[in-house]
């Protein structure tokens, strides 16, 4: 089989060969930086190119932002560049440019993808995590009782330009999956309550994934922390998958699957094991073993690898990951 059909079977609960060996998301540059020291070539930077001198399936991902180089930043992290409608409205000349696609790019990879080579994914602002971005943390959480029309008119924006950004991907290829940025849980659960969520993201969500559907790309919710409440709630408005299941927020894919058993996952594996050695990586994956054989299910570390793994320990993590892959689909 190749990396797509590997993909695209997994994902429907279909027989594999092995399953996808990926790591979904970026590395540190904290981690790359000591990896690099240790004797990863310091002409690989590009993501993609990394993953697969380390081993790992051909992946490319596009991130499509709502807004232009030209936007003010905050101060610090968790403040907001607006306060009100007023002030929004000042600075959305900097906000929805023509979608930055990089279409030279994205032809590039069309053709490997074409081929079965490549799995191709793109990423979007979902309607909590962008209005936060605006905001900042605190007056986010306010505007909910205080400006409610302010946040419908920024995800009703931000609906407009995502719409026209599936639309200019998709004019050169069909992404396999998509994910939202929206990082609505933490630790201990959902940051936002339900009739919250119905009001202010359930609309726009009803609204762009029948579009994704329509080009047969399964969207994926991207949220750190505890997702396991979140579910039900992103199923009822058509979302497929989530991921990364972090284990240190208490995600169970066990009981996930049990309650969800047609949600598709990726991710889960405990991060904090990784510089352990063999024996408390063998642990994590047989704990993961049962769902992995359940289809529907990729394994990856449960964000990104952390900069107390040393290159060595990393390609050990790998051949594991390819061991228990092929395990999983005997």
């Amino acid at each position: 089989m190749n990396v797509v059909e590997r993909f695209e079977n997994t994902m429907n609960f279909q027989p594999v060969d092995r399953l996808p060996v990926i790591e979904w998301a970026g590395w540190w540059d904290q981690t790359l930086d000591r990896w690099y020291a240790e004797g990863l070539p310091g002409e690989l930077t590009d993501r993609g190119e990394i993953r697969e001198y380390l081993g790992l399936d051909c992946y490319r991902q596009l991130g499509v932002g709502a807004k232009s180089g030209t936007c003010p930043r905050a101060k610090q992290h968790g403040a907001g560049i607006i306060s009100d409608r007023k002030t929004y409205h000042e600075i959305k000349q900097h906000l929805y440019p023509e979608p930055a696609i990089n279409r030279a790019l994205l032809s590039s990879w069309a053709p490997v993808q074409a081929s079965g080579d490549m799995v191709i994914w793109f990423t979007l602002e979902g309607f909590f995590w962008y209005p936060r971005t605006l905001l900042g943390i605190e007056s986010h959480f306010y505007a909910f009782y205080d400006q409610p029309g302010l946040l419908h008119e920024i995800n009703s924006d931000l609906l407009n330009f995502n719409l026209r950004a599936i639309d200019s991907v998709c004019q050169i290829c069909r992404p396999n999956f998509m994910t939202f940025a929206e990082d609505l849980s933490y630790n201990h659960g959902s940051m936002l309550s339900k009739p919250c969520f119905d009001e202010f993201l359930a609309p726009y969500y009803k609204q762009i994934i029948p579009v994704l559907k329509q080009h047969q790309i399964i969207p994926f919710i991207d949220s750190d922390g505890d997702v396991t409440e979140l579910i039900s709630w992103f199923e009822e408005v058509g979302i497929e998958g989530v991921l990364p299941l972090e284990r240190m927020a208490g995600v169970d894919v066990s009981k996930i699957r049990d309650a969800h058993p047609e949600f598709k996952m990726i991710g889960a594996f405990d991060k904090t094991v990784m510089h352990l050695g063999e024996r408390a990586i063998r642990r994590e994956f047989e704990r993961l073993l049962p769902v992995m054989r359940q289809g529907g299910f990729i394994p990856s570390v449960d964000h990104q690898t952390p900069p107390g793994v040393s290159l060595e320990q990393y390609r050990g993590y790998v051949a594991l990951l390819k061991e228990y892959c092929r395990v999983a689909a005997a």
